[in-house]
């Protein structure tokens, strides 16, 4: 986990984005009701996240850089009767030695706080629309403060959306966040891999998924980042299947996009093989077509370049590649002008990751795209997807879906690709899932021969 000096680094940027005389106030998340007094398990909001590194619902970071208390956080009291039924508190003080701010206070003193720290204040920060109840309070105290007797207060005259400006702070990825998102890539690669040496056809779609779970929760991190998918067959074709119920059949290929959180920060990884562990020769095909433009995206993932010149780089692999196979047909400028491979490559190349698995910050600022810089990670992950009923694709590719997907940390030379561990070469793949094969019949058990007589 970051040090405090990271967490006050992170607030002392921010601040340096807000108008003199300004307040930001940041909520915490709040738990949610999954069934009558049950709640799902806890997810912090990751901008209170990243300036804060506290990881308990309903507490409140106010800063304010024109006051000689410019941080202030309120965090839940400690209280051993709650404590005994819901699990442990922070404190005031665990929260400053885990966040760095200097004056921390019980929550239940922020309503006879906060109207003094809006009162005088001409700027307000805040992410509006996103917290209602904290919102509706919110504005109560503004309400409060411009009615005051005699006009003796002021509420702050101009509001501000807090998410643009720490949104882009959060684009740039620091040395610390790094080393996290590498060790969140590492526990994916791992299970990953255990997958591929796992599948074989009879097994439960669901089965696979448990497994990655498994591995994500062993090595320490707190479970999947997202949904995974494990979707085998013609189930590969929708996006964003979370079912994962199906029997996985000899003869199909199986697509999981699955990745860890660790300490907060998602990995992304897909991998597209075959179940019996060989590709046919019309999966192969499709395969190395997606990833020849995965590689050629690869190629323009550099300072200075950006996500739409990568994915025109990918839909030109993808383009001449359907024409040889005969799955379009004319010329590759024809196609290319009618972007007739988005048919098939159905969604974009590629999003930030970080805190969240579609991360926060812009793609573009006056519809021109952001240029690539050290310190930005992003997903790459072309695809191809034939529905099981396109009677305009030749029959052997017909029910396909394949994408392979990585996650790639900007580097002032190119990119480095921290999710390379998973083989992705067909070679690769069917050398890793042979060896869980045989790893299987090594370790199955032998019946002696007494069982062995008993058996005739």
């Amino acid at each position: 986990m970051p040090q405090a000096a990271e967490y006050q680094k992170r607030r002392q940027a921010f601040m340096q984005s807000m108008n003199s005389q300004g307040v930001a106030i940041f909520p915490a998340a709040s738990e949610v009701i999954r069934s009558r007094d049950t709640h799902f398990p806890f997810r912090q909001d990751s901008d209170f996240f990243y300036l804060t590194g506290i990881n308990e619902p309903d507490a409140v970071l106010v800063l304010m850089p024109d006051t000689e208390t410019p941080e202030v956080l309120f965090v839940l009291p400690r209280d051993a009767h709650a404590e005994v039924w819901h699990g442990r508190r922070l404190g005031c003080d665990k929260a400053q030695e885990i966040s760095g701010v200097s004056h921390c206070y019980s929550l239940d003193t922020l309503d006879v706080q906060l109207p003094d720290f809006l009162n005088g204040s001409e700027h307000l920060y805040f992410a509006f629309d996103q917290f209602p109840k904290f919102e509706a309070d919110l504005r109560e105290h503004l309400r409060n403060l411009r009615s005051a007797p005699k006009r003796t207060k002021t509420a702050p005259a101009h509001w501000h959306d807090s998410r643009p400006h720490v949104h882009q702070q959060r684009l740039i990825k620091s040395e610390a966040e790094i080393a996290l998102m590498q060790q969140a890539a590492d526990i994916s690669v791992t299970a990953h891999k255990r997958a591929m040496q796992s599948v074989q056809p009879g097994v439960f779609e669901y089965q696979i998924d448990a497994l990655l779970s498994h591995e994500f929760m062993h090595q320490g991190g707190s479970g999947p980042a997202y949904g995974s998918i494990v979707g085998g067959g013609e189930n590969a074709c929708i996006l964003h299947y979370t079912a994962n119920t199906d029997v996985l059949k000899d003869g199909d290929l199986l697509l999981i996009d699955a990745g860890c959180e660790y300490q907060g920060y998602a990995a992304d990884i897909t991998r597209t093989f075959p179940v019996n562990g060989k590709f046919s020769r019309a999966q192969r095909a499709i395969y190395e077509l997606v990833l020849a433009a995965q590689e050629a995206a690869f190629a323009l993932i550099k300072p200075g370049s950006s996500l739409p010149k990568a994915q025109d780089a990918a839909v030109k692999v993808l383009t001449e590649g359907l024409l040889h196979l005969g799955i379009l047909k004319g010329s590759v400028q024809q196609h290319l002008d009618e972007q007739s491979c988005r048919r098939f490559f159905i969604h974009g190349l590629g999003h930030w990751l970080g805190l969240d698995v579609h991360d926060v910050g812009t793609y573009q600022t006056d519809g021109i795209p952001i240029k690539l810089q050290p310190g930005m990670v992003l997903t790459i992950e072309p695809g191809l997807y034939f529905a099981p009923d396109d009677d305009s694709v030749p029959e052997q590719y017909r029910g396909m879906g394949i994408r392979i997907e990585d996650d790639l940390l900007v580097t002032k030379d190119g990119y480095c690709n921290l999710t390379a561990g998973v083989p992705k070469s067909v070679e690769g793949i069917e050398a890793l899932m042979a060896s869980g094969h045989r790893d299987r019949a090594t370790t199955r058990p032998q019946r002696n021969e007494d069982s062995q007589r008993a058996s005739r």
